[in-house]
């Protein structure tokens, strides 16, 4: 199959253009792209400094090289309609050298980029976008270790490239990368100390940067509040929850931060937003009591391990629960950002502002496409589709489940190892997450929805097989002996045929004929 595949490459060629014509088409009706206050903070201390590594060091570079050379930030989105395009086809092609169905495998590739999910996250100023670019291509690379089921020097170093990629674009990229490559290492038996060394070295590049080669180079490090602020959600919740574990020190210690009634409010399990982000929280007095805080909440940790437990889960249920939460503070997804311009995220003065921030303003290049995507995504945007469209859990399941069924009908577990990002990205989500934000997997819902033919492909062959087998046992089942007649008077010797026998082969009248 994957001799066939290279015989014709026009087909991946086609599908490639397709994908990034209907990109494209994303990219001119909400140019420069969607954006955030988070897009902002990207570019403005980039521009007035320090730098700071609080987000993506190599995503805020790209940034500021587009807008210093270009003026505009178009060509980061352009770029990442590009870079997606060439990753799902090249998940495609994968696939389809495994076993997947050809068709309905191009099919599914080419319409994806259609759903808001894909087209309208593509063209966002996120980090996030590139960090899953890199987990998509990474499903590629292992789709091909497993249609070879082996691995080579190229695929192992894809495999660095893409796990280093993913650290320097995510804070938890090395988390992602660290669980995937445990998964590889268990399910590829004749690579284990290839794969270990070249994840190691991979999560570790990342860490070494942000803590010894960035602040080389004037790069600050994040603040502590940045670090620890899900250390601080859990105290709020635990708070929240149980007031009585917490003594007069404990509340003197919280106090100095925020007051009491916002440690109150902000315990929200689903989301430390109402914490952290109030204007009566100071994050310069949380950076000097970092040390403190800290310790309680590892006390918190020791003695009471199930509400912190609890209050993980929780935040992390983007990653384990396929249903938002509409009744609760914070438990409904939070998908993608329409606002028109910088102003009415942060306004003027709320961060460091830079001449020529007007660029984080939305300016169709088509208003004809822009009046055709802005109903297809806000109708995308309505409660009822939000399990199928932006939360990735159900997706993640799906991933397990193509590719258990894919390795029973190949005979070939290598298969597994295709969905080993999926489990790293759903375990570093679950583990420490900030709020309900869709972006944060995005990856399991593009893997997962490529995984879709070959579940089928797999389903169907499975079935085939289980016929096939059922057919071969009743062939070989034997006649019904026929029903014994019930006994009768013992015929007359008149009606009993004679035996002729050789004169010279006598016969005793004992023996059976």
């Amino acid at each position: 199959m994957g001799r066939d595949t290279r015989r014709r490459p026009w087909v991946a060629l086609a599908t490639f253009l397709i994908v990034q014509a209907v990109l494209g088409c994303w990219w001119a009706a909400l140019y420069p792209g969607l954006f955030s206050r988070d897009s902002v903070l990207y570019l403005s201390h980039t521009m007035v400094g320090p730098w700071v590594s609080d987000h993506s060091v190599l995503y805020d570079a790209l940034v500021w090289l587009s807008f210093t050379k270009t003026g505009d930030l178009g060509a980061v989105t352009f770029a990442q309609t590009t870079a997606m395009a060439g990753a799902l086809t090249y998940l495609a092609q994968s696939l389809k050298a495994l076993g997947a169905p050809k068709l309905l495998t191009t099919v599914v590739t080419v319409l994806m980029p259609l759903a808001p999910p894909v087209g309208a996250f593509t063209v966002t100023l996120w980090k996030d976008v590139p960090f899953t670019i890199c987990a998509v291509a990474i499903a590629g690379v292992c789709a091909r270790i497993a249609a070879r089921r082996a691995v080579g020097v190229p695929a192992l170093a894809g495999l660095a490239l893409l796990f280093v990629a993913l650290g320097l674009f995510r804070a938890n990229g090395f988390l992602v990368a660290g669980v995937a490559v445990l998964a590889l290492v268990v399910l590829v038996p004749r690579a284990r100390i290839r794969l270990l060394l070249t994840g190691t070295l991979a999560a570790a590049l990342p860490l070494v940067l942000s803590n010894a080669v960035f602040p080389q180079f004037g790069i600050v490090a994040p603040s502590k509040t940045y670090v620890y602020h899900t250390a601080y959600g859990d105290i709020a919740v635990v708070y929240r929850q149980r007031p009585d574990l917490f003594t007069p020190r404990d509340i003197s210690l919280m106090v100095a931060v925020a007051p009491v009634k916002r440690w109150w409010e902000g315990g929200t399990c689903y989301t430390i937003n109402p914490l952290i982000w109030r204007k009566d929280f100071s994050w310069q007095q949380a950076d000097l009591h970092a040390g403190e805080l800290l310790e309680l909440w590892r006390r918190l940790l020791v003695t009471e391990p199930r509400l912190v437990v609890d209050a993980r889960l929780c935040r992390g249920s983007i990653a384990w629960r396929p249903a938002q939460d509409t009744s609760a503070t914070g438990g409904m997804t939070y998908r993608l950002s329409r606002r028109p311009n910088a102003d009415t995220y942060v306004g003027p003065y709320k961060v460091a502002d830079f001449p020529g921030r007007w660029v984080f303003s939305l300016r169709p290049l088509s208003m004809e496409l822009s009046r055709i995507a802005d109903p297809w995504l806000t109708g995308a945007l309505t409660p009822e589709w939000d399990w199928v469209l932006w939360r990735g859990a159900s997706w993640a399941y799906l991933s397990y489940l193509a590719v258990a069924l894919a390795a029973w009908a190949l005979r070939n577990r290598y298969v597994l190892g295709v969905a080993a990002v999926v489990a790293g990205q759903q375990l570093a989500v679950l583990a420490n997450i900030s709020a309900q934000d869709f972006r944060y997997m995005a990856s399991p819902i593009f893997v997962g929805a490529s995984l879709l033919p070959l579940f089928l492909g797999s389903l169907a062959r499975l079935s085939a097989e289980a016929g096939q087998g059922l057919r071969r046992r009743l062939r070989r089942r034997p006649a019904a002996p026929a029903p014994e007649s019930a006994p009768g008077p013992e015929p007359e010797e008149a009606e009993t045929e004679p035996l002729v026998l050789s004169k010279s082969e006598p016969i005793d009248p004992e023996e059976p004929d």
